[in-house]
């Protein structure tokens, strides 16, 4: 049983495949078909008998009409008049009658699953009335004979048939079109989120980097400076190094954690930072030379969202980055987080006067901290300006809502 339905599927693959070779072969049935037919009397004396003799213009009628059906695919149009004319021509010829109007009801078929429903009606309409009118007008028998009812009937039954195969194929093809768009929107959906994902992850690192290098490097200067003459300051200076260095990779090895695949070793469990351990942010900036006030009113106790939480942690980490390297040494800092109804407002301004050009440029030294900080602030649909301060100085200000977009995180 296998092996026939094998059998089968194949040679309805190559029939599938060889348009042409299946309508020769509908063709040759179609035309053993007639030729039985035309033998029939369904009026013999004791009912249908075979003793009916087709005349060779008949005959020849059979082959044409058949014929024609080779090439329905390629001109329906073309083959249904030509096998409508060969009817009509057996109906006034013939004698006694075939029935070669079977090749023009496959033809009216091929043209109604082919073509729209408004074509369908009309021409199913013209070939019904004319082969109908035909028969009745050029019959051997009376007007209400059952061949001519029989000719109306297999008409209509060829029209609405292909009409309804026609639709059948465009309601799959719609179906296919769905799945296939769907399956598409899902592919740019994934190919979206692991970029957004990707840029997050370059956000994360940049402003882990950034901080924690520049204080390291700031320290080691230090350090490097007083060596000879004040050791004990250059041993705490090194201890800032190493703090600032230990916290560094303590965040990079959380951040990497992130991009492991189930299976993988453990990542690390410790809480992403925010505002809670912003204390211990400002520590590390004051003992790097770098005097910060922070104005935090008792509206900010209650905690923030997760999302608006880490960015405001981000945001002001890589704000005073970017003042303690570029703002030059006698700057000072000043921090502001503040609950709006439902946002928060993170301001960090300063008073130096470093190697920027009056634009902000030497805020950002070239680099992506302010890229980054509108990055973050805009996925969480906030706002973010940044610029220089009237009077000297720098001044970034954050509206963070605590209404995170949907899809997106900070």
């Amino acid at each position: 049983m296998n092996a026939l339905g094998t059998g089968l599927a194949r040679s309805r693959d190559w029939l599938r495949a060889h348009p042409l070779a299946m309508d020769a072969a509908l063709a040759l049935a179609v035309l053993v078909t007639i030729v039985v037919s035309s033998f029939a009397d369904p009026h013999g004396p004791n009912g249908p008998t075979f003793t009916r003799t087709p005349g060779p213009r008949s005959i020849v009628l059979m082959v044409l009409g058949s014929a024609a059906l080779v090439f329905r695919r390629r001109k329906p149009m073309a083959v249904l008049a030509f096998t409508g004319a060969v009817t009509l021509g057996e109906l006034i010829a013939g004698d006694p009658p075939a029935p070669v109007a079977m090749s023009a009801v496959i033809a009216l078929y091929t043209v109604a699953s082919r073509t729209d429903r408004p074509t369908t009606w009309r021409v199913g309409l013209l070939t019904m009335t004319g082969l109908t009118a035909g028969a009745m007008c050029f019959g051997t028998g009376p007007w209400y004979a059952q061949e001519n009812i029989g000719i109306f009937a297999w008409t209509g039954i060829g029209a609405t048939a292909g009409d309804a195969v026609r639709s059948r194929r465009a309601f799959i093809d719609a179906i296919r079109e769905r799945a296939e768009r769907a399956e598409r929107t899902r592919e740019e959906e994934a190919r979206r989120r692991v970029a957004e994902e990707r840029l997050r992850i370059a956000r994360d690192l940049h402003d882990v980097v950034a901080h924690h290098i520049a204080l390291v490097n700031v320290q080691a200067g230090v350090a490097a400076h007083v060596m000879d003459k004040r050791p004990d300051q250059a041993k705490e200076a090194l201890a800032h190094v190493r703090e600032a260095s230990r916290s560094a990779l303590n965040e990079l090895r959380a951040t990497v954690g992130l991009l492991r695949q189930s299976g993988d070793p453990e990542a690390p469990t410790e809480p992403a930072p925010g505002l809670a351990v912003l204390d211990a942010l400002l520590d590390t900036f004051r003992h790097a030379g770098l005097p910060v006030e922070v104005a935090r009113p008792d509206n900010m106790a209650a905690p923030l969202p997760a999302a608006v939480d880490l960015a405001a942690y981000r945001i002001i980490q890589e704000a005073l980055t970017n003042v303690r390297k570029h703002a030059g040494p006698d700057a000072k800092a000043e921090v502001s987080v503040v609950r709006v109804g439902s946002s928060a407002e993170v301001t960090v301004i300063d008073n130096g006067a470093g190697p920027g050009d009056g634009t902000g440029e030497g805020h950002d030294g070239g680099g992506h901290g302010l890229t980054g900080m509108r990055e973050r602030v805009t996925a969480l649909g906030g706002t973010l300006t940044a610029g220089p301060r009237y009077g000297g100085g720098f001044r970034v200000h954050a509206i963070l809502p605590f209404k995170v977009r949907t899809g997106e995180t900070a």
